[in-house]
């Protein structure tokens, strides 16, 4: 299943970090290659660090929609032996179908769980990559 999710969001991700790619000003590759800097320590120093706020939007919606995976499991193994590969949406279908209650509930803590994640990373990521973005004092 792993083989199969992947080659499912690689090209999402692809297309992310080509996004994230052509932020990147090519002065600043260009003054690394003049003040003698080789390929591995330009990529390191000068790409890296300004595909961070890419790399931290496609871990966030990486780890959501991974919260909410249901399409892929039901497909290829509807929870797995012994529930070996059940997440929470499978769980709610499973166990709300007699009791649409229980799957409502389950639903619910589903929602909160991504809200707190999504809350949570909104405080902490969100922060950093707009801390140099905005100026105070500026009317």
């Amino acid at each position: 299943m792993f083989a199969i999710l992947t080659w499912k969001y690689i090209g999402f991700a692809i297309l992310l970090m080509l996004a994230g790619l052509q932020g990147v000003p090519e002065e600043l590759h260009e003054a690394a290659a003049i003040d003698g800097a080789g390929w591995w320590r330009t990529q390191w120093s000068i790409t890296l660090p300004l595909l961070g706020p890419t790399i931290r939007i496609w871990a966030f919606l990486s780890i959501i929609g991974s919260l909410q995976l249901f399409d892929m499991v039901w497909v290829t193994t509807r929870g797995g032996p012994v529930g070996a590969t059940n997440t929470m949406a499978v769980y709610m279908l499973q166990n709300g179908q007699g009791a649409p209650g229980y799957g409502s509930a389950i639903a619910v803590i589903l929602f909160v769980i991504s809200l707190i994640v999504a809350l949570l990373y909104q405080r902490i990521a969100m922060r950093r990559d707009l801390a140099g973005a905005i100026t105070s004092g500026v009317r």
